[in-house]
């Protein structure tokens, strides 16, 4: 079993920076492949970013290429998302979820574990 807790999200203004951060349990989250997901009101769950269970192949949607960075500290069990260049359409809950395949997929029906997630709103 493996517990996801979320921390970082709030209240930005457009241009401006976050760093989410995920924390898990067990001692076996450095095999796991992790993932950030984001969902807005009314819309489906999309993966924002990936990174393979070594942090050394990483995948991120089209949509926050150049912006957002996601990386691993498997020492610490965590997982973090920075989020520069900040924009209105980036608000919403922000989901870290773990795969316990090495590489992960693209589809949140291939993680099975998810964190309680975290709001992130950018105003204009």
């Amino acid at each position: 079993q493996v517990q996801l807790v979320e921390s970082g999200g709030g209240l930005v203004q457009a241009g401006g920076s976050l760093r989410l951060s995920c924390a898990a349990s067990g001692r076996t989250f450095s095999s796991y492949a992790m993932a950030w997901f984001r969902q807005a009101p009314g819309k489906e769950r999309d993966i924002v970013a990936k990174i393979n269970w070594s942090g050394a192949s990483t995948y991120y949607a089209d949509f926050v290429k150049g912006r957002f960075t996601i990386s691993r500290d498997n020492a610490k069990n965590t997982v973090y998302l920075q989020m520069n260049s900040l924009k209105p359409e980036d608000t919403g809950v922000y989901y870290c979820a773990a795969d316990t395949t090495p590489y992960g997929g693209r589809r949140s029906d291939e993680y099975e574990y998810w964190g309680q997630g975290t709001q992130v709103t950018v105003s204009s």
